[in-house]
């Protein structure tokens, strides 16, 4: 008798700090503030969390980069919500970074700026600051810095914009070597 009611003392005590952990956490977080133009923003972006492909046109044309092959994108919301990963590659072909291209660039909030960073083929990270269009579809990220080498040049500006649930596109600007600009317009449908 005495060893079951030292069990049943031991799962009780259990069950309580698990409820006192619970009731600490939630007290823990604060009522929501009214949303900043960053957090409109973000969550804009994570209303694209998915599977995307689509074409390609770059501006000025690249011969050794055909536009022949979709790209494919994916957007994964992560961290509690707290980050959105967003991963490019050549639609179809295998996720192997180290035999294609493979850049990953990660979305969140930081001291009430929505940052993008960039960690990109050509070995540097470059972050972004966004700010939100007035119809609250279209969010413009401007660059702030650098990290990394700069050898190969560096992802300079992006813009994505929701066109509705399974249509987007994204703008992406790539400052070669000596300051020569190269864009790229994705224009992406959902297929996931």
């Amino acid at each position: 008798m005495k060893s079951r009611l030292k069990s049943l003392g031991s799962v009780l005590s259990a069950a309580v700090l698990l409820s006192l952990s619970t009731v600490a956490f939630a007290q823990s977080v604060a009522p929501p503030a009214p949303s900043s133009d960053a957090q409109k923003s973000f969550d804009t972006l994570k209303t694209l969390a998915g599977n995307w492909e689509g074409p390609v046109i770059l501006d000025p044309p690249q011969a050794e980069m055909g536009t022949d092959k979709p790209v494919h994108i994916s957007l994964r919301v992560t961290s509690r919500g707290n980050a959105l990963v967003h991963e490019m590659q050549e639609a179809g072909t295998p996720l192997d970074p180290t035999q294609y291209d493979h850049p990953v660039t990660m979305l969140y909030l930081d001291s009430g700026r929505l940052t993008l960073v960039h960690y990109c083929d050509a070995g540097n990270r470059p972050r972004m600051t966004a700010k939100l269009s007035p119809d609250g579809k279209k969010v413009e990220f401007e660059f702030v810095d650098l990290s990394g080498s700069n050898d190969y040049g560096h992802m300079y500006h992006s813009v994505f914009t929701v066109v509705d649930a399974n249509h987007h596109t994204e703008d992406w600007t790539y400052m070669m070597p000596g300051d020569k600009p190269m864009h790229a317009h994705f224009d992406l449908q959902r297929t996931k």
